[in-house]
């Protein structure tokens, strides 16, 4: 196998990756619950919680807790550069 049919191999399997986190993400609002958002950036027991009303908020788990957090809600702005940065389409229930 060459370079470049690995590299179009992988693009292939994180597109695929990529459709199925975003069909789980709609899953999740259309039933009414939140979906998770992490990232890199964020401290390990951080995380986003998106909620079916469009709002999102940073939110981290305590060890040894079942219940998130909330740290702060995100402003519409920082809501809306979030989901621009991870290509999430506004939920529409």
């Amino acid at each position: 196998m060459t370079l470049l049919s690995t590299m179009k191999s992988l693009n292939a399997i994180e597109k695929i990756g990529n459709a199925a986190v975003q069909e789980l993400r709609l899953q999740k609002l259309r039933n009414g619950y939140p979906f998770m958002i992490n990232c890199k950036e964020l401290e390990s027991i951080q995380c986003y919680l998106e909620y079916p009303d469009g709002k999102i908020f940073l939110v981290f788990l305590k060890k040894g807790a079942r219940d998130f957090t909330v740290i702060r809600p995100l402003s519409l702005a920082e809501a809306k550069r979030l989901r621009n940065r991870y290509r999430l389409r506004n939920f529409q229930p």
